[in-house]
């Protein structure tokens, strides 16, 4: 999203910065802690020496000579200068020590000026958390929080999420007899979308089969489950039967891309894509999309309410739309949208987009001013032509 209204977006190369910062401190006190070990043992060695000198086993000595040994040991503490010593190093620590808390406050703001109270309906909260626990095979949890809130109509989507997670595992040890139960059972469903799943599982299985060598096998599984496809998907069967004749030397396989460790993942990326699509879900839980989007959009807002409260404007909590757009990636993008060029406001149902005679778009709002309410024609703002408000139609998408 980048920065939008000038709030620093808390990045990568932010949090790189705080770990650098806290590296240095690290360092910095390591440095201080290693040269006050030293000091301290410059000193004890001092002492211990003095010491020893007194209580040495040759007669006691004079008032007199216990002072010079005194006076002795004062000037070498001098000379070694203890505080002098540790000073350099403990400034150094307590200079990165106090660019802390500002660089903190920079990559961590407070987000919680940006919350606004909700009236929030916890049937649906607890819906969406347990979907959440589906979704990342967090069963047993979800369990938890269904039979604790009382919430039976989750019941349905831990069944579906169940075998989702199932057939993934599966295919992490490369066993696609589970996916493929699943793909022959829900067959029609997936030709009338168009999907190549089936052919992909048997390709991977295929593939599996090249790689232990065995050409008997490989030309077996072609008969068996690849012929059934050589009409409907003639280029990718005719890629797998070539890869027969280089069994054993399959890294100068001309679809050598076949042969790729990514090709798994991919696979399983898609099949459950293919799998949430099939029964109405999204892929990822709402509960990740909705922080991910809020993450994404926080620092706008977070920049909005600083404004407003030094301009001492209108109160966060009171705005029914925000005044400055919040860019989302096109991941978070599920719906069509559209901002009328002339007003550079979003249509909705209220102002929808409307279809003029030389096909340009203009909001329903902005073509009743031009049109003083719908009284005159009016010249379209990019292009010669005339229209009047009866003939646009209203755009649906």
């Amino acid at each position: 999203m980048g920065d939008v209204i000038g709030f620093p977006l808390s990045t990568g190369m932010e949090l790189s910065n705080v770990k650098d910062a806290f590296d240095r401190v690290g360092k910095k006190q390591k440095l201080s802690f290693s040269k006050s070990h030293e000091v301290i043992n410059q000193v004890s060695h001092e002492i211990e020496q003095a010491l020893v000198k007194i209580q040495s086993d040759e007669d006691p000595m004079s008032p007199i000579d216990q002072k010079s040994i005194l006076t002795e040991l004062k000037h070498k503490l001098i000379t070694i200068a203890p505080l002098k010593q540790l000073e350099g190093s403990q400034k150094e620590l307590n200079l990165n020590l106090s660019k802390l808390p500002k660089l903190l406050e920079k990559s961590f703001p407070d987000i919680s000026m940006a919350y606004r109270n909700v009236d929030f309906d916890f049937h649906i909260v607890n819906q969406i958390l347990a979907s959440h626990f589906y979704h990342q095979g967090l069963f047993d949890l979800g369990d938890c929080l269904i039979n604790e809130a009382g919430e039976p109509e989750a019941a349905a989507l831990r069944y579906h999420l169940l075998e989702l997670h199932q057939i993934l595992e599966a295919m992490r040890i490369k066993n696609i007899e589970p996916a493929l139960k699943w793909v022959s059972t829900n067959r029609e469903k997936l030709i009338q979308t168009g999907s190549n799943l089936e052919l992909k599982l048997h390709q991977m299985q295929f593939v599996e089969i090249l790689k232990r060598g065995s050409r008997a096998d490989a030309l077996n599984y072609t008969k068996t489950h690849l012929a059934s496809f050589a009409s409907s998907h003639k280029k990718e069967f005719q890629k797998l039967t070539v890869c027969i004749i280089w069994i054993g030397r399959l890294e100068k396989c001309p679809h050598s891309e076949l042969f790729a460790p990514v090709c798994w993942e991919k696979l399983t990326e898609e099949l459950s894509r293919v799998f949430c699509n099939l029964i109405g879900l999204s892929l990822q839980s709402p509960l990740s999309v909705a922080i991910a989007a809020g993450i994404e959009g926080l620092p706008t807002l977070l920049k909005l309410v600083n404004v407003m409260a030094a301009a001492k404007k209108q109160e966060w909590q009171a705005l029914k739309q925000l005044p400055v757009p919040v860019e989302l990636g096109k991941e978070f993008q599920f719906h069509s949208i559209f901002v009328c060029p002339v007003s550079r406001e979003q249509g909705g149902e209220e102002n929808p987009p409307m279809l003029l005679p030389c096909l340009h778009v203009l909001c329903k709002q902005s073509i009743m001013k031009l049109s003083k309410g719908s009284s005159r024609t009016f010249k379209c703002p990019y292009c010669p032509a005339e229209a009047s408000a009866v003939v646009c139609r209203q755009l649906y998408f």
